[in-house]
C-alpha cells in the first residue's frame, strides 16, 4: 500500500509553521555523521521546513513531496540550494535509487505513511551504515495557554486524537528488524510570533481538519479568540521537537539483506506505546 495524503488544500497556510528546533536538527546530524557533501533524501518534504536546514548545513537534499502544490513552495523556498533537488514520490515508494543516501529523514511525515513499508523503502535507499531519521514540531501542551487550546479542541471535536504522530516511534522501528535501537532527540523552544500569524497557521493543521470536518473553522474561530482574548498582538508559544535516529543494520539475524522482508512482514509485533509523547 502506498500512502499519499493531498495537502493541496493546507499548503499556503503551512509554509507559515514553526521551524524545528536548531540544536535538534545540529545534534543529530552529528549522531549521523553527516555533513558538507553527505546525500540526504527528506521525505515527504512538504514545503521544505526540514529541507532547508539540512541544505543549509552543506548537504547534498533530494526532497520527495506526493503534492504538486506544497513541492513548488518547497521549490521557491530552497531555489537558493543549488544542491537540492526536488522529486514526485511517498515514504513507500520514494523512486529514488538503492544505497543512495547516508542519512533518509522524515519531518512530520513519518505518521502519515504506512510505517512498516516506509522503513523497508528507507533501509533500500540508505547507504550501508546510514541513518533513519523522523522528527515532529509538538506544541507543549503543558503551558497554560496551550492546554485551553487543547480543551477547545476536545469541546468541538469530541474523540480528538493525535494518531501516532506523538506516540513513541521505537517500537515499530525495532519491529522493522531492518533497524539497530533509535536514539531519541528533544529540545524546547519558545517562539515568539504574531498572535493572528499563528492562529492562521491551523488552517495547516490536517489531523484537526480531517477529524473536525465541517467544524473546522468553527475551531480555528474560537482558538483565535481565545488567543486574542488572553495574548493580544504576540503570542509565546513553546514547542518541543522530538526526534528518533537509527542506523540501518547491514546484515540481519537471518542474514538477509534489509530490502530482503516484505513490508507485511513487519507488522507482527507492533505495538503503540499507552498515551502520548508530552
Amino acid at each position: 500500500m502506498t500512502t499519499h495524503v493531498d495537502y493541496s488544500s493546507y499548503a499556503g497556510a503551512y509554509k507559515e509553521r514553526a521551524e524545528y528546533v536548531p540544536a535538534v536538527i545540529r545534534a543529530l546530524l552529528r549522531a549521523a555523521g553527516a555533513g558538507a557533501g553527505d546525500a540526504v533524501c527528506d521525505i515527504g518534504a512538504g514545503s521544505g521546513h526540514l529541507t532547508e536546514p539540512l541544505a543549509a548545513a552543506g548537504l547534498r537534499v533530494d526532497a520527495v513531496e506526493p503534492t504538486a502544490a506544497m513541492r513548488a513552495l518547497g521549490e521557491r523556498r530552497t531555489a537558493a540550494f543549488a544542491d537540492v533537488a526536488w522529486h514526485e514520490g511517498t515514504g513507500e515508494a520514494s523512486g529514488r535509487r538503492s544505497g543512495a543516501y547516508r542519512l533518509v529523514t522524515f519531518g512530520s511525515s513519518f505518521d502519515r505513511t504506512d510505517r512498516p513499508a516506509a522503513l523497508v523503502e528507507c533501509a533500500r535507499i540508505l547507504a550501508p551504515g546510514g541513518f533513519f531519521a523522523c522528527m515532529w514540531n509538538h506544541r507543549d501542551l503543558t503551558d497554560p495557554l496551550q492546554a485551553r487550546v487543547e480543551e477547545i479542541i476536545h469541546e468541538r471535536v469530541p474523540g480528538y486524537g493525535y494518531g501516532v504522530r506523538r506516540t513513541d516511534q521505537s517500537p515499530v522501528i525495532e519491529a522493522s528488524g531492518l533497524f539497530e535501537s533509535p536514539l531519541q532527540l528533544s529540545a524546547r523552544r519558545v517562539y515568539r510570533l504574531r498572535s493572528q500569524e499563528w492562529v492562521k497557521v491551523w488552517a495547516s493543521h490536517y489531523t484537526l481538519g480531517e477529524q473536525a470536518g465541517e467544524r473546522f473553522g468553527e475551531v480555528i474561530d474560537a482558538i483565535g479568540a481565545l488567543v486574542a482574548r488572553e495574548a493580544g498582538e504576540w503570542i509565546d508559544v513553546p514547542y518541543v521537537t522530538r526526534a528518533w535516529l537509527a542506523q540501518r543494520r547491514d546484515q540481519h539475524p537471518d542474514g538477509q539483506h534489509p530490502e530482503g522482508r516484505h513490508p507485511e512482514d513487519l507488522r507482527e509485533g507492533i505495538q503503540r506505546p499507552e498515551g502520548p509523547v508530552r
